[in-house]
């Protein structure tokens, strides 16, 4: 195992996969690290060397790009600037009903049940 940006990366994972168990890393943005760090489709995270996680390092940090609890309390901070603002989809929210105009007159059960007060 591999521990990197807070995160542990399994072994017998492709590189390009398992960097998009990284909160933050998705597969788009997983495959372009990859592709610009020149590693094959194939390279396992066993096989890195230290100078290929520097570089990868180096390169998501030049990337500037939100990860784990940055990313997380950026979003907390988001929801609680919605909640303060009483905005339609954060009152939504509160009531704990679907927020993105879903239909509730048939669907939505779990989630008109499930109000959280």
């Amino acid at each position: 195992m591999l521990y990197f940006l807070e995160t542990k990366l399994s072994d017998h994972k492709s590189v390009c996969f398992a960097l998009a168990n990284i909160y933050g890393i998705g597969n788009s943005t997983a495959f372009l690290i990859c592709k610009k760090l020149g590693f094959s489709i194939n390279l396992k995270v066993k096989d890195l060397t230290q100078e290929q996680v520097t570089e990868m390092i180096q390169l998501i940090e030049s990337l500037n790009i939100n990860l784990n609890n940055e990313l997380k309390k950026l979003q907390s901070l988001t929801l609680k600037n919605l909640v303060s603002i009483k905005s339609y989809k954060s009152l939504r929210r509160v009531l704990g009903l679907p927020v993105r105009g879903q239909r509730t007159h048939t669907n939505a059960k779990s989630a008109r049940k499930h109000k959280r007060f």
